[in-house]
Parts: C-alpha cells; sequence; structure tokens
C-alpha cells in the first residue's frame, strides 16, 4: 500500500499548493484555467479511449457498459445527488471541476494496474509515475477550484486500495487479466470526455451517472470465469 499512500500524498500537497496560487490569480486567469481543464479531459479521454479499444477482445462491451451503467446511475440519480452535496460546500464549479480530478485520477491504467502490480509482486513504479502526475494535477485544479479538490485523495485511496487488495485475493484469477482492464479504460476513457464536455458547458452529460458502467466489465468477466470453470 506505500505507492497508494504517496499517491494520496501528493493530490494533498497539489491540492493545498494550489489553493494557495489561486489567491493570486484574477478572475480572467482562473478562467483560462477552466478552459484549459475542460480542453485536457477531452485530449486524456480521447487518447485512453483510442489507446485501449484496438486491443478489445468485447469492442461490444463498452457500449452496453454505458447504456447499462447510465440506466442505472439515472435511476440513483448519482450525478444530481453529488452534484448538490458538493454544491452546498463549495458551489456548482467545484462540483464539475472534483468530479473531473477524481476521474482523472482514478480513472486510468496507472492507477488501475498500479495497485494490483503493488499486490502482486511488490512493483510500485507505476504508482510512484501516477503519483507524480497527480501532483502536478492537482495542484492546477486546485489553482483553477480551490482547496476543495484535496477531497479527491481519499477517493483516490479507496479506489486504489480497492485493486490492491483485489490482486491479493485473486492474483490468478481470470479478474485481473489485462483485457478486463482494457475494458475499464474504454469506459473510463468515455466518461473523462464527458468531464471536459462539462467543463467547457458544451453538454451537461451527467458523468455520474454513468460511474455504474466501469462496473459492468468486471460482471462480464466474472460470469465468465464462472460459466469457463
Amino acid at each position: 500500500m506505500l505507492g497508494t499512500i504517496v499517491n494520496t500524498g501528493c493530490i494533498i500537497v497539489g491540492s493545498a499548493v494550489g489553493s494557495l496560487l489561486k489567491k493570486g490569480l484574477g478572475e480572467k486567469y482562473q478562467n483560462v484555467l477552466y478552459n484549459a481543464m475542460g480542453l485536457a479531459s477531452l485530449a486524456l479521454g480521447a487518447n485512453t479511449f483510442v489507446q485501449n479499444i484496438p486491443k478489445s477482445e468485447f469492442p461490444v462491451l463498452f457500449i452496453i457498459s454505458i447504456a447499462l451503467g447510465g440506466i442505472i446511475g439515472a435511476a440513483l440519480d448519482l450525478d444530481g445527488r453529488t452534484k448538490r452535496l458538493i454544491a452546498k460546500r463549495g458551489g456548482e464549479g467545484l462540483a464539475n471541476g472534483l468530479i473531473t480530478a477524481c476521474l482523472l485520477f482514478c480513472v486510468g491504467t496507472f492507477s488501475i494496474v498500479g495497485p494490483i502490480l503493488s499486490a502482486t509482486v511488490g512493483d510500485n513504479t507505476f504508482l510512484y509515475t501516477n503519483a507524480t502526475l497527480d501532483l502536478v494535477t492537482s495542484m492546477v485544479f486546485a489553482t483553477t477550484y480551490g482547496i476543495g479538490i484535496i477531497m479527491a485523495a481519499p477517493v483516490l485511496f479507496c479506489w486504489q486500495g480497492l485493486f490492491y487488495l483485489l490482486g491479493k485475493v485473486a492474483a490468478n484469477s481470470p479478474l485481473v487479466e489485462g483485457t478486463m482492464i482494457n475494458e475499464m479504460a474504454i469506459v473510463g476513457g468515455l466518461l473523462i470526455i464527458s468531464s471536459g464536455l462539462s467543463l467547457l458547458k458544451l453538454k451537461d452529460c451527467k458523468t455520474l451517472n454513468y460511474i455504474p458502467a466501469l462496473l459492468v466489465p468486471v460482471l462480464w468477466f466474472l460470469m465468465k470465469g464462472l460459466f469457463s470453470a
């Protein structure tokens, strides 16, 4: 868990430093950074999708995942409830920024594969690399949205902790096959694109309603493993 602890600490430090820098920026420059985060999210999301879709063994799975996950999320109103909760503390801007930050921190190869490698072979290289990236990213996000971005730290810790435990319990299981991670990354790329559209105020896709879509590939591989056993 050392790599995850370091990664979480980097987000905390980056958020604190960024929030201090925010005080010296005028509204014009904050708007520039706001748009920059939206554009970066679109680029990173598209890159994640394009890199992983050729590796997919089930090219229709991401469509099923997004559709089914979206229905479940809309029924639970995950996006609306979360945004209302965050908005009470920091406004709608923080809500959108925090959602995007959490997706960028959590939905990526480093943040999924890293904890599994740490648990199975003790290799923290991916997590240390991810920590460096998250340090810079959280600093920029906090410069734009304030200290509230620090709330992404416990989200990341729980997310990576889940995959760390998964790696410990199911080291030789089909559940941790690379192809499952590819499928999750494809869905994650779409979610990051969705967040970018919201930040740029082009389209509010209610991204959090699609979060259950990340669980669909996991369930698919669980069922696949059961029926092929």
